[in-house]
């Protein structure tokens, strides 16, 4: 708890999250949990870390900042393109919401959902499948967040968001992104730029290829 706590002090407060729902989330949350055994040292530093089938748990305040640009009631129902390790899904879990996640890997997907089982965390919808997709069966949801990056944002996740719903995500080029908010209304959408990130790609079919190209 010390080493969370040094962490939400140094890498979140003073570089500018001020939302202390988001802040008590992830002080709450035991990210040395969500990564591999041999990285747990590293667990609370800012960088991200790998946690197997070519995938990374994104660094601490790039999670926060996410959480933060997402907008979050109590009840929300959020879409999660990219289980990976299930950190981001516990956190958003941590915060109320109801949480459908998408994972690509059987094998990340497995495992996540067997660790956010283990935390106690019950509001959470663990998928197997092409999160560039989304899911329309379970929609309309109140905010969608993608934790890879995609090449342009899909007009069918935009689709199944409510009229007011929020997707968060990095777009871009292959090897840097810009992160996004986008705020959904049928008539004209609002877009906003949060500044350069770096995240590893969704690959699906409204996403990259494997290959590195844009898919869509």
């Amino acid at each position: 708890m010390e080493q969370r706590q040094w962490m939400i002090e140094t890498h979140l407060r003073r570089r500018g999250i001020k939302d202390e729902r988001v802040l008590d989330a992830m002080a709450r949350v035991p990210r040395h949990e969500f990564v591999p055994p041999e990285w747990r040292n590293e667990a609370y530093s800012d960088h991200p870390l790998p946690i197997g089938e070519g995938q990374t748990i994104s660094q601490p305040y790039i999670v926060a900042l996410m959480t933060e640009a997402l907008l979050l009631s109590a009840e929300s129902r959020v879409l999660e393109l990219g289980t990976g390790s299930g950190y981001q899904t516990a956190i958003l879990c941590m915060m109320g919401a109801e949480v459908w996640t998408i994972e690509r890997s059987p094998l990340l997907s497995a495992s996540a959902g067997a660790r956010l089982a283990e935390q106690g965390f019950e509001r959470v919808h663990c998928i197997t499948g092409d999160g560039t997709m989304g899911l329309a069966p379970q929609a309309p949801f109140d905010r969608i967040v993608a934790t890879g990056s995609l090449p342009a944002i899909p007009k069918r996740l935009l689709r199944q968001l409510k009229p007011g719903g929020v997707f968060v995500g990095p777009i871009g080029h292959w090897a840097e992104q810009t992160l996004r908010r986008v705020t959904y209304h049928r008539a004209r959408s609002t877009e906003e730029n949060l500044g350069l990130c770096r995240f590893v790609p969704l690959i699906g079919a409204a996403g990259w290829s494997d290959r590195g190209s844009a898919t869509n």
